[in-house]
């Protein structure tokens, strides 16, 4: 469950209020409550016939005993009313299992809170916190371009790729439908490069263990990071095996210690991941469908805290810096945005987004989101942590962030650093894994 029986009966209106701000439907709220004063009432009708059933037993023992005679009348009523009253208590137990069931997953559909402070509204209420870098113009002044204008016009990255022959969109069509981009020499070594970049700046500077993790979950692993029940229509589905391609390695790597006590000594951990990312909404019609910004298939490093609540929201701004670490080595310029209540998910209680600035199309492009989910994850997952030797274990916080997703990152990159002549600069941390300080047409 996301959110404890007992948190929803003391902060109900919060609760309620948590919902409407993300502009979800507060009436399962209401259903849940329902539910749960139903169970309770289903249980608490059950013990007292019970103990019915179990005085209508010694009252039998007590009678034989005495004397009665085992099958006399009085013996029969007796008999005759712990039996009623045990076909009662099993119809009893029936629907309790059932309104459990039920109140299980209510519980699974209600979102989580956002954190107090948080701008309430749509994508319109986010705010700007800070930017970083020069936003670069489209048209910029340069006494070599190539039309002799004195103004050069920077391409969209689409264009860029496909002049550097780097992106196969039509192939990968071809192979699996749209949204799946083939990349093709410069532009697949472009990938791998930034994949290990990525990687290395975090596990060697950063402190994060490596994980490699699968590409496909089970249903709990879905279920715990809450991608089921509120996203299941966004992820391929592998039926015949009750699999699910990962959306994001957050959903692998935070379902490591599933149904784990984790001793306090241990905390905080911290994981990056790459993974493939696989997600069956891209995006509706429109600009944004050109070339690789919204897409079936991509490929993201990811990194996943687990950390003692009372840490997490300064683990939070610490993550939101290891992201922007990435950008600024990369020379990207980019603007961190702290998401309102309706733009940042129903998981979350609270959000960064980092967009990157891509001078081609003139637009900012989501190339990481970090969160904090407090307990909302760790209540669906079982992950506990122990406060000191002996003491009770808790629920302890999750968080996770892009570090970076790649085809964002890949389209800003070649925006920004592209060349009147056609070529592409390469950003010195990649130099030495492309063996080039420059991309040339092909």
């Amino acid at each position: 469950m996301s959110v404890g029986v007992q948190r929803l009966r003391e902060e109900t209106e919060r609760i309620r209020q948590g919902a409407i701000d993300k502009g979800e439907d507060p009436a399962v709220i209401d259903e849940a409550l329902a539910a749960d004063l139903r169970r309770r009432t289903v249980l608490g009708e059950g013990d007292t016939l019970r103990a019915e059933r179990n005085a209508v037993s010694k009252q039998i023992g007590d009678a034989i005993r005495g004397g009665a005679a085992p099958d006399g009348v009085e013996i029969a009523k007796l008999r005759a009313r712990s039996s009623a009253v045990g076909t009662r208590i099993a119809a009893l137990e029936a629907e309790a299992a059932e309104v459990e069931a039920r109140l299980d997953d209510l519980l699974l559909r209600i979102p989580n809170p956002a954190d107090p402070g948080i701008p309430v509204g749509g994508e319109e209420a986010s705010v700007i916190v800070r930017t970083w870098g020069e936003a670069l113009p489209r048209a910029t002044a340069h006494a070599g371009a190539l039309d002799g204008s004195g103004r050069w016009q920077r391409r969209p990255h689409w264009e860029i790729g496909e002049a550097l022959g780097m992106f196969d969109l039509a192939a990968g069509a071809k192979v699996a439908g749209s949204g799946f981009p083939i990349y093709r020499g410069q532009g697949a070594a472009l990938q791998r490069a930034l994949i290990d970049f990525f990687l290395a700046l975090h596990t060697r500077e950063h402190g994060m263990t490596e994980i490699w993790p699968p590409a496909m979950v089970n249903e709990a692993s879905a279920r715990g990071t809450g991608q089921i029940p509120d996203k299941e229509d966004q992820m391929y589905v592998v039926a015949r095996d009750g699999l699910y391609l990962v959306p994001t390695a957050e959903v692998p790597v935070t379902n490591i210690h599933r149904d784990e006590i984790i001793e306090s000594a241990r905390l905080p951990i911290r994981y990056v991941a790459y993974s493939p990312c696989f997600r069956r909404e891209a995006g509706a019609a429109g600009r944004e469908t050109r070339g690789i910004l919204r897409v079936h298939q991509f490929d993201k490093v990811e990194m996943v805290c687990f950390e003692r609540p009372d840490e997490s929201s300064e683990a939070l701004e610490w993550l939101t810096a290891r992201a922007e670490v990435a950008l600024q080595r990369l020379g990207i310029a980019y603007r961190v945005k702290l998401m309102s209540t309706g733009d940042m998910g129903f998981t979350q209680a609270k959000k960064y987004d980092l967009e990157a600035w891509a001078p081609g199309v003139e637009q900012w492009l989501e190339v990481s989101s970090i969160s904090n989910f407090r307990d909302f994850q760790a209540r669906r997952m079982n992950i506990r942590w122990r406060p000191q030797p002996g003491a009770s274990p808790e629920i302890l916080h999750t968080l996770n962030g892009s570090g970076l997703a790649l085809p964002r990152t890949v389209a800003a990159l070649l925006e920004t650093y592209q060349q009147p002549d056609g070529s592409v600069l390469v950003p010195e941390p990649l130099q030495g894994s492309l063996g080039t300080e420059r991309l040339t047409p092909v």
